[in-house]
Order: C-alpha cells, then structure tokens, then sequence
C-alpha cells in the first residue's frame, strides 16, 4: 500500500488541479466531506453536540471549514475559529470560508494569545475539537501562540479529530516540531503519509483513515512510488507451492553460522525458525565444543562442528571448511550468537567477502562487519543486514538517538551506500531495498522486545532464502510475519512474558492464513482503514 511523503502528496494536487483541470475547491469538498462523514461515523455525536473547530490561515483550515458545514447540515453546533485575519486567507479557503460566513456559522478571529485566552469557556464547554490548524507542509518547529493552542488541545481532555494530520507532526518522517496535537483520529487525504504510520507519529494520529478525494490513478503514477505501508498481498503469493510433488531438496538447503558459549539458544532458534519458513534442509556451523549441545536441541536441522577458539566461539581456523560446506548450500545465515571474539570477527569478515550465497546477517555478524562493511559488489543486492538501532550505529557510525530521530533517512542513506537489502528493526520496522524502496511493517508489538527474538526472524528469513526468494519479498514476508505472530499471541497472552520459541509455534498456521487470503486476528488488519 502506497505512502507518500508531503511533497508527494502535493505534486499529485499541483498536477491534478493544473494538468487535469480539477478545480482545487472541488479537491477540498471531496476532503471536508469525507472527513465530516468519519468523524459523525467515529464518534457518533449527539444532536447539538458543540464542536470547536479551530483553523490556520491556510488550505488545511479550509477543509475545516468544509467539516464545519457538512456538521451544521448534521445538526450539530460547529463553532469556527480563525486563527488568521480574514484578509489574509486566499483562494480555496476563503471560498469555503464565504460559504459559511453566508450560511450565519458561529465564525470567531482569533489573532493572539489574549483572544484564545478569552475562548477558555468555550474550550471547556466543547464535546468536540476538530484540529485544522496546520498541515502536512509543516517543517519548522511550532512556537509561540500555535504552540500555546496546541497544548491547550491536548489538555483539554476532549475527542479531538486532526485533518489530514496532527498538528504539528512531520508528515515525512514522523517528527514532533516541537509539540504537536495528539488525536484520537485522523483523517488523511489522497494518500497516507509516511511520518503518520512511524512513531512517535503513529503514537499520535490514533485511529487513521485514508479519505479518497479524487486523485485520478493517472496522475499519481506520474509520480514515482518510494514508500509503502507491507500489505500480505505484497508476499502472500509466494508463501506455500502449488504443486504437489514437492520434496526437501525443491526447498533448498540452509547454512546457519551461529552460538558460541552460553549462546546456543540463539543457534537453536534460528535454525528451528529457517524450518518453519519452509526451508527443505537446515544445517548449523557451530563451535565444535557445542556441536552436543545443539545435536540434543536440534531434530530436524543438521549441525557441522567446526574449529573453536578458546573461548567457545568460531574460529578463522575454519575459513576453509566453512567454505567446503557451502558447496551446494542455497543460502547462508551468519551472526546469531557468534560473539565478538577477535578470531570470530575475522572469521565473519572472511566468510561475508566470500560469499556469493544469498545471505542474511544478524547480530554478532553485523557486529563483526561495524567499521569494515565489504559487500561484494556483485552479490550486494541478495544481502540482507538486519540490525536493531544499536547494531546500525555501530555500523554507520551514527548515534542511537540519531538513527531513531530519522530512521528512514537512515535507512535510505545506507542502502544507498551499500546497495544491500536492509530491515532496520524497532517499532514499525523499516524495510530498505538497493532500488531506493522503503517499506514500514506495520505488525508487531512489545511482546518481541525479549531475548531470541531477533533470531527467529534470521532463521525464517534465511529460510525463505533458502527457498530462493528474492531477497527483498524475504525480508517483507519475514518481517511481516515475525510482528503477527507476537500479535497474535498478543491476542491470546497478552504482550508481557511471550518466550521467542513461542513465535515459532504459529507461524505454519499464519503462514497458511495468509496464503489463503485470510486474516488470523480477531482485530482488523492494520491497513484496515486505509483501503
């Protein structure tokens, strides 16, 4: 599902308004209507129900004013004010500002602090805000007598519905500019935005409802698509083979590089998540010392001792035995649990430069590569690093708070550089391509935040690669599933206290659901209100 950034968004008005001859008004009504209409479904208000609908000087107030009509028409008591002179408002808003001037609304010019202040009852008195104050073009950090009013809005402790966008948020890369309304829904316009599905924007927006207004599809593919929120169909029809004289070795062989002591869970996880995923065969590179252990753990994948250094993790010394067992191996899966024993990042390094497998690298493997990333140039595109906010910063050099104040940034910048497939994990993780395409996972919640997570979604990405999947659908199918499952179990459990081997457990049922076009949650899929 298409995301746009403000920018975007905009050129698809210019060219439908310009190119197109659709009047701006026309684009407007269809904005005011559709977010009126959301609001009296969302909230269900009573007759006479007083609603404050507070409005910049701009376009975004003039959809306001659209609402204000479209409520009055519906027996409510819509009160208008207007943050703004009326000689400074122009165009299409002061269109609709006309209309209800003539129509006798209850229109109030707010020009300062004294003046709000002077409203305080009328805020007090409110069922109702409705925030059309300022809009997706926001790039500067709000102040002042904005500020004040914004705060006042989320003080208030009323329902509040944003148009188009809260109110001081980034529609880019979901920023507050310095404070921002927070709503309890949110109608957008055209297309959502991308700062409005990341957090803390998606903190934010509450409820998100896309409102069509008449983009015709012939100008927005004039517009060349870069963001997109992952639906199941951008996956779902390579999730399970047709045929039915399928056997293991169709589904390709797994070589997993993993654990060292006190680390064989996160060698078992990723090697039981690769089997989930599909992949035919499974076949774990472990230090020799714990080749027992793992042998106890792991029924259905293989597992290959391999030369250790003193402390228990892999050793250079097996650089050339690695590279013997990847003969004929369909893919690779390097990092979980490896440690950052000297010997062991020389031998990540090594094994990553060498490699011309599909492979996916994870955390002690992303480690080993911070500060000396070589991806062979031919192969780049069929890598995938999935670091978490602390691995990226070892890896770019960036700080935590850095990556997370512009994560998608971040990860343009990167894959940019290395031309590799790139899922910045966190909330709303983050899928980068070599093509220049982002995509925000929309599933997923607290539950994952726990130990062994991350390597289950290795394991199921390297079985999907495994399977010969393109990377990229990998790294959007794995994702996507690896969040609904903790969903799902969220749904059951609660989001506290769910162990990653239990993720495991549903992922063949979802992986089915999916395939079959069907939702597994009792909720709505997350996109639910955006279609």
């Amino acid at each position: 599902m298409r995301l746009v950034k403000a920018s975007e968004m905009q050129e698809m008005d210019r060219k439908t308004i310009q190119e197109l001859g659709i009047p701006g008004v026309v684009l407007m009504e269809n904005a005011g209507r559709g977010a009126a209409q959301t609001f009296l479904g969302h909230f269900s208000p009573q007759a006479g129900s007083r609603v404050l609908i507070i409005c910049g000087r701009g376009n975004n107030g003039g959809d306001g004013y659209v609402v204000a009509r479209y409520l009055h028409e519906a027996g409510l008591r819509p009160i208008v004010m207007v943050l703004s002179h009326k000689e400074k408002i122009s165009g299409d808003a002061l269109i609709n500002l006309n209309i209800i001037h003539g129509m006798g609304l209850d229109i109030r010019y707010l020009l300062d602090e004294e003046a709000w202040e002077a409203q305080q009852s009328e805020v007090a008195h409110a069922h109702y805000i409705v925030d059309a104050i300022l809009g997706t073009g926001l790039n500067s950090p709000v102040r002042g007598y904005y500020a004040r009013i914004i705060e006042d809005i989320n003080a208030s402790g009323k329902p509040v519905m944003s148009i188009d966008i809260p109110s001081g948020l980034n529609a880019d890369n979901g920023a507050i500019m310095g404070v921002a309304v927070r709503a309890d829904l949110t109608v957008t316009f055209g297309f959502p935005k991308v700062g409005q599905v990341i957090f803390p924007g998606r903190d934010l927006v509450g409820r998100l409802v896309r409102i069509d207004i008449s983009i015709p599809q012939s100008v927005s593919t004039q517009v060349p698509e870069q963001f997109r929120l992952t639906v199941p169909e951008d996956f779902a029809d390579l999730l399970v083979e047709n045929r039915e004289d399928v056997h293991k070795g169709h589904r390709g062989h797994l070589l997993i590089l993993a654990g060292s002591t006190g680390k064989t869970g996160a060698a078992t996880l990723a090697a039981l998540a690769a089997v989930r995923a599909g992949a035919g065969l499974v076949t774990v590179g472990v230090p020799e010392g714990l080749n027992p252990i793992l042998e106890e753990k792991l029924t259905e994948a293989m597992t290959v001792p391999l030369p250790q250094t003193p402390a228990g993790s892999l050793s250079i010394k097996g650089l050339s035995e690695v590279e013997n067992i990847m003969e004929g191996k369909t893919a690779l899966a390097i990092g979980p649990g490896l440690s950052t024993n000297p010997e062991t990042v020389e031998l990540v390094r090594a094994v990553v430069s060498r490699c011309s497998l599909p492979m996916v690298i994870d955390a002690d493997g992303l480690n080993a590569l911070a500060g000396a990333l070589d991806l062979p140039k031919e192969s780049a595109a069929h890598v995938i690093l999935t670091p978490h906010p602390g691995e990226m910063s070892r890896l770019t050099g960036k700080t935590t708070a850095e990556i997370q104040a512009n994560r998608i940034l971040t990860a343009a910048e990167f894959v940019d550089s290395y031309a590799c497939n790139l899922v910045l994990k966190g909330a709303r993780s983050l899928i980068a391509t070599p093509q220049g395409r982002i995509f925000v996972n929309p599933t997923g919640n607290p539950a994952l935040a726990s130990g062994g997570a991350g390597d289950v979604l290795t394991g199921l990405i390297g079985g999907l690669l495994a399977r010969r999947w393109p990377p990229e659908k990998a790294a959007l199918a794995c994702t996507y599933i690896h969040g609904l499952a903790a969903d799902l179990l969220a749904e059951e459990m609660g989001k506290v206290g769910i162990m990653a081997g239990e993720l495991l457990e549903v992922i063949p049922a979802i992986i089915t659901s999916l395939h079959e076009g069907n939702w597994p949650l009792k909720s709505p899929p997350p996109h639910f209100d955006l279609l």
